[in-house]
């Protein structure tokens, strides 16, 4: 079912007396379960179209609708408290607290999105996502121990710990080999169906297409 669109969306930045436009009337629509890549060239407007969606940037025009509301027209206060509760994030670095262990990791992201759950049944979803992401046996890890593939599936467990609606990629595997990219987007390919989450990646690895359920490609503002 479709409950995430974008509508006549525009991005224009000032750079002096010239007015550059960077995104030039986007509209894309969502579906739950499925997995949307944006794939161009560099300053094709993938990344400003992400961040946009995630409601981290406001549009200069057009809507964002999200469960029927328009995150553009949204105080930044109502954007974060959507941010911290519906959205999740992996980019292209695991940005992983050093000093907190993997398991901390995920409790600090339950209390951030001001989770409901007793102190016990957070415990209990931090057992079951660690398990699916197949890091349980590090869960007392610290960051500067794991490798790169593993720091991902730490970052995409801490990311979906809250059961977010959508899960917005930022170039989750550029920092990795080809085996460990593999990997981790079989993960997210995997979390997307079984949690039944929308997920809204940005990548420039043509691999990493066969993953997705949609490929919408973009050159200079525009989808093709």
């Amino acid at each position: 079912m479709e409950f995430f669109t974008i509508e006549e969306v525009k991005k224009s930045f000032s750079n002096g007396e010239v007015r550059e436009e960077v995104l030039k009337g986007i509209n894309l629509s969502l579906q739950k379960g499925e997995i949307t890549a944006l794939v161009g060239a560099s300053g094709s407007g993938k990344s400003t179209l992400l961040t946009i969606a995630a409601g981290l940037q406001p549009a200069s025009d057009g809507q964002v609708i999200f469960e029927g509301k328009n995150l553009n027209v949204m105080n930044q206060e109502q954007v974060r408290k959507i941010r911290a509760s519906k959205f999740g994030f992996v980019f292209q670095f695991a940005h992983l607290v050093p000093f907190l262990t993997v398991e901390e990791q995920l409790m600090l992201m339950l209390n951030v999105s001001e989770s409901k759950l007793t102190k016990h049944d957070k415990k209990m979803e931090i057992d079951k996502i660690l398990e699916s992401v197949e890091m349980e046996h590090r869960r007392n890890a610290y960051p500067p121990s794991l490798s790169g593939g593993e720091k991902q599936r730490v970052a995409i467990a801490r990311a979906i710990i809250h059961k977010p609606a959508i899960l917005f990629a930022d170039e989750p595997t550029a920092s990795l080999d080809s085996k460990r990219s593999k990997d981790v987007m079989s993960l997210i390919q995997s979390l997307t169906k079984t949690l039944n989450i929308t997920t809204l990646m940005v990548t420039h690895d043509e691999e990493m297409l066969a993953y997705a359920d949609h490929t919408i490609k973009m050159s200079d503002g525009l989808i093709l």
